[in-house]
């Protein structure tokens, strides 16, 4: 009797809601935008440009800047350029905390001048950029990435159950002692926050950057699923919007969902403005059961991920998910997820651009996997006004896109991966006019105002 009281009081508990939170930021206040990389912010379930229009970010996360211990993939001009070509416009780039701060109070200007040349390079070929606070198996002194050294709870034994990434590694007690104190303190989420605040101070004024990723895959793992989520994960978040914000009150701020395998996320409203939310999925490739060919629990997940967006509210975004391309059904399970994302709108990253054990579209030798990058490169609405939708038709590479009646004179712009489907040609029910850019694989579709409009671009 007292055991199922016992039962029943804790999870009374573990349900129990809690208040919603606000995060107040000044208002923005920009410079010029980059040429092709205007200013983005949130309008409701979609992020815009300054002008309005619904803007879709597709790419890949590159882990070039992370810790030895991640065995980064090098970044060069080529992979821009083909990731530009291939019609993507976004990488999320993962930064480390560990080489951020190395020592406690000291912050890295030549690791942050590394992150400034990237970013640089890679907006020079028209993409935009969200940074990432990478932490997998919280610091490179259990082998993994993100806290620095100093920032680990010593004395706790750490036996090695297998290598990182591994269910075993990440079961280690020193790793989960670590990560536990860092969520119940404050010290260290306030050195977390300094390092953040160089970071942001260096891009406040750079259209180039999307955005700031917070965290990377929090998990609550020690603490107990559920409460975490409203005890520890979203206060951490408002907190972190307002300190961040206070920096730069010009980017958006991207919400990882907790990484507890698939369990849901246990959503405490935030009422703040620029954030977006940007789960991770792993359905059937990552986390079991192997995905066999049947959709159905993939997207019941992507669509249970949306409806957590929506609970915020904000926009969601994508932020990793992948699948080892060597795996029997890894077609199906993109064409899957893809369709899956396309449904709701959603833009992505792909996990990640250069790799060479399966993930990877070019190998750290530079060989380009042309299969993946096909089954990835897809025609999309980059930037369109509201109310414009697309369908994409693999089988004819064909783009259709729906206008609604009631829009002003705008202009969508197409991307267009040239490199696996050459150059479009395009016709359209009103008379659009049609520039098309190879430099940037880009076509600028023209829509007088007034009526509706239907365009079919193809190659």
């Amino acid at each position: 009797m007292l055991l199922g009281s016992m039962l029943v009081a804790f999870a009374a508990w573990l349900f129990l809601p809690v208040p919603a939170l606000t995060a107040t930021v000044p208002p923005p206040s920009r410079a010029a935008a980059q040429p092709g990389l205007p200013w983005l912010s949130t309008s409701g379930d979609r992020i815009v440009d300054s002008t309005g229009r619904a803007v879709l970010l597709r790419g890949f996360n590159v882990d070039a800047l992370l810790e030895p211990t991640m065995h980064p993939s090098p970044l060069e001009a080529t992979d821009a350029a083909l990731m530009q070509q291939s019609g993507f416009d976004v990488v999320r780039l993962p930064i480390a905390w560990s080489q951020l701060e190395p020592e406690r109070g000291y912050f890295d200007s030549t690791y942050l001048d590394s992150i400034t040349r990237a970013v640089a390079l890679l907006n020079s070929h028209g993409l935009y950029v969200v940074l990432d606070m990478h932490s997998l198996g919280w610091s490179p002194a259990y082998g993994g990435s993100g806290a620095p050294a100093w920032a680990t709870v010593q004395g706790v034994p750490d036996p090695v159950w297998g290598p990182m990434p591994s269910l075993g590694r990440l079961l280690s007690p020193a790793i989960n002692v670590s990560t536990a104190y860092f969520w119940l303190s404050s010290d260290l989420q306030a050195q977390y926050f300094d390092a953040w605040t160089f970071v942001v101070q260096r891009f406040r004024h750079d259209s180039g950057v999307a955005g700031y990723d917070v965290i990377n895959e929090p998990h609550s793992f020690p603490l107990p699923p559920f409460r975490f989520d409203k005890d520890q994960l979203w206060p951490f978040y408002a907190h972190a919007v307002e300190v961040l914000g206070a920096a730069d009150p010009n980017h958006l701020f991207f919400l990882d969902n907790d990484m507890t395998g698939d369990l849901p996320t246990s959503i405490v409203p935030l009422h703040a403005p620029n954030i977006v939310y940007a789960p991770h999925v792993y359905t059937g490739s990552l986390i079991p059961p192997n995905f066999t060919g049947d959709p159905h629990a993939l997207q019941t997940h992507v669509n249970e991920l949306v409806s957590e967006g929506a609970s915020v509210p904000a926009p969601v975004w994508f932020g990793e998910f992948s699948i080892n391309i060597g795996d029997s059904y890894s077609a199906q399970w993109i064409d899957a997820v893809l369709g899956d994302f396309d449904a709701h709108h959603a833009g992505w990253a792909w996990w990640q651009w250069r790799e060479t054990s399966g993930y990877g579209v070019r190998s750290k030798t530079g060989k380009v996997n042309t299969s993946l990058l096909r089954l990835l490169a897809r025609p999309y609405l980059a930037a369109a006004p509201e109310g414009a939708v697309a369908r994409y038709l693999a089988r004819s590479a064909t783009l259709q896109i729906r206008v609604p009646a009631a829009h002003d004179a705008a202009t969508i712009d197409v991307a267009w991966p040239v490199t696996v489907l050459g150059p479009p040609r395009s016709s359209s029910t009103c008379g659009a006019t049609v520039t098309w850019d190879a430099g940037v694989a880009r076509m600028a579709v023209y829509l007088p105002g007034g009526s509706g409009c239907e365009v079919t671009v193809t190659r």
